[in-house]
């Protein structure tokens, strides 16, 4: 269908339920909250009888919910939940496109959706994580310190993403990744299922409270990153701000990097019979001496920004030339039996191992397959290296046990049977040829006539039709991200940059946060309220010229203080000041 035409299917949807739910809905937020909450709620299911903008919705459940405490996932593992109080709200739950796939599995889009009694007429997505398969808690984290989009008085959906990891899991095919065995349930995971899901929502909201959103807004991060990216270059009519942090918006070949970060590693993670072993794999580096590789990052780099501060301000010229002569400062010295590992040095293998996994995936004729990373300060924090090597006795590295799984299942073609056991995983991975895998990220077959990467990518330079919506774009990213590179991020940028005339700034913006790991964590400032500055950006056209931003307690410097700059721009010291107050940086190219 046409564009122009799904939007007037659209229009005539929700005008439709405007009229069927007029005795139940209310025209503004106020009057909503004063409503008997439980009967609207109830008669939900009988108002959108026949009028979803995809005739295969139904609803499962809606139910009347007291205001109440919850507690939030953390973003990293291990981390506490965050204690926050909803308000009363009615929660539904939907389905849409439910079928058998090719693998004899049953499927189907499942959504969740709550809806303030108190509400401010916004719309707000929750974005997914990791191969999905769950359908979200509907809350709205909006990745800051600040109360969730829900108890700000959004509408908020989240959404499985067309599986689910309780129905369709197979220990023989990757465990919870085997739906990638379905191609429709992989093109469903990518980005198939995002817009049914989005209009479905909307049109519950119509019906709800008797009109449409005022404003839409999409937050999500890794994942859910790269569903924002696919809203805002496939379907830019939807959302009036887009908040995609860390985008895994090249996932196929970013898992490819995985498996050649397991390849660089797995010399120093070898078992009593000499062969790479899974459970050795967190030791291939000790805490010290991953400080040992900080510690040379920060003196090649630390002071680049004007400030010796813990802090590189200036990772995107931090570069493996340059953080050699300290790594080789730190390497043990030879002696009769050649570099023999000792405490306060790395040795010749460890600096080899760290130096292959920065340059990123090549083939064998050098050309890169996906992109390398920067030498940050945050290098072999525990975000980092619980995805890397995995953190000891507690957490098993990531990369293998997550990487090997959505490589074989999802992000290849054809797919691979691999059972769910880490050495498996691991030995897999060994064995792969990168040329060859690297063709079967874009191939495709009989059985899946589109290939991992036009169903799991989203890396558009075009962002024009966004653009001209007047829509805005915030892209914060960890310089020190062990899952997706923001050097793919910026590179991706100065494409948009370039398409736009040196404009782009005009409507999106790449926040890099030195230090900080995937989405959260690191010796970081990585504490900002990105959700508020778009808000602001997108209905008081104030453009955020810097984020501020503060320091954890989980950092060297609890409490701290930076700006956060939208790239090319950098924190750059002023020459005086409090090294701890952001008031002391400017952004300057």
């Amino acid at each position: 269908m046409p564009h122009h035409s799904r939007t007037s299917a659209l229009r005539l949807s929700v005008a439709t339920l405007l009229v069927t739910a007029a005795p139940l809905a209310l025209s503004t937020g106020a009057q909503a909250a004063e409503a008997d909450l439980k009967g609207r709620c109830l008669a939900l299911e009988k108002v959108m009888s026949g009028h979803w903008p995809d005739a295969s919705t139904r609803i499962v459940s809606a139910t009347p919910q007291p205001a109440g405490p919850v507690t939030l996932p953390p973003m990293m593992p291990g981390a506490p939940g965050t204690p926050v109080q909803l308000p009363e709200h009615c929660e539904v739950y939907g389905i849409l496109h439910e079928r058998t796939g090719v693998d004899g599995q049953a499927y189907a889009i499942r959504f969740h959706v709550r809806l303030p009694a108190a509400w401010n007429q916004g719309f707000f997505f929750q974005g997914g994580g990791g191969t999905n398969g769950e359908v979200g808690n509907a809350i709205g984290p909006t990745l800051s310190d600040t109360p969730p989009a829900l108890a700000q008085g959004y509408a908020v959906v989240s959404q499985d993403s067309g599986h689910d990891n309780q129905r369709n899991t197979d220990p023989t095919h990757g465990g919870t990744a085997a739906f990638g065995f379905d191609p429709q349930a992989r093109a469903d995971y990518g980005n198939a299922s995002l817009k049914p899901v989005a209009d479905a929502a909307k049109a519950l909201v119509a019906a709800f409270y008797g009109n449409a959103p005022r404003r839409s807004y999409f937050v999500g991060c890794s994942k859910g990153g790269e569903e924002g990216m696919v809203f805002a270059q496939q379907h830019p009519e939807e959302f009036d701000g887009i908040i995609a942090a860390a985008p895994g918006f090249a996932l196929p070949r970013a898992a490819l990097a995985q498996a050649w970060d397991v390849q660089a590693f797995a010399p120093l993670a070898k078992g009593p019979d000499g062969q790479p072993s899974f459970t050795q794999f967190a030791s291939a580096f000790s805490d010290a001496d991953l400080g040992l590789v900080r510690d040379a990052v920060l003196e090649a780099c630390d002071a680049d920004d004007g400030a010796k501060d813990g802090i590189v301000g200036t990772f995107a010229q931090c570069t493996a030339a340059k953080v050699a002569p300290a790594l080789k400062a730190r390497t043990c010295a030879p002696n009769a039996q050649g570099a023999a590992k000792a405490d306060g040095c790395l040795t010749p293998a460890q600096v080899t191992a760290i130096t292959q996994s920065l340059g990123g995936p090549r083939t064998k004729a050098g050309q890169a397959i996906y992109s390398d990373w920067p030498w940050d300060g945050g290098v072999g924090a525990p975000g980092w290296r619980v995805w890397k090597l995995g953190i000891p006795d507690r957490v098993p590295a990531l990369n293998v046990m997550l990487g090997a799984a959505s490589l074989s299942s999802v992000f290849t073609v054809p797919p691979t049977p691999l059972p769910a056991d880490p050495q498996s995983a691991l030995r897999w991975q060994l064995g792969l040829d990168m040329d060859q895998v690297a063709g079967q990220l874009t191939a495709t077959s009989a059985t899946f006539p589109r290939s991992a990467w036009q169903d799991v990518s989203a890396h558009s330079a075009d962002l024009s039709a966004f653009k001209a919506r007047g829509a805005k774009l915030m892209v914060p990213h960890g310089a020190s991200d062990p899952v997706f590179s923001i050097n793919d991020t910026i590179a991706w940028w100065r494409e948009v940059d370039a398409k736009q005339g040196g404009k782009a700034a005009d409507f999106v913006r790449v926040f890099p946060v030195p230090g900080m790991n995937h989405c959260a964590g690191g010796p970081a400032t990585s504490h900002y309220d990105a959700f508020g500055a778009l808000v602001r950006w997108v209905e008081q056209g104030q453009a955020p010229d810097r984020l501020n931003a503060s320091a954890g307690p989980d950092t060297p410097w609890p409490g701290r203080t930076r700006p956060l700059c939208p790239y090319p721009k950098v924190a750059r010291y002023k020459g005086s000041g409090d090294l701890n107050s952001a008031d002391s940086f400017a952004c300057d190219l």
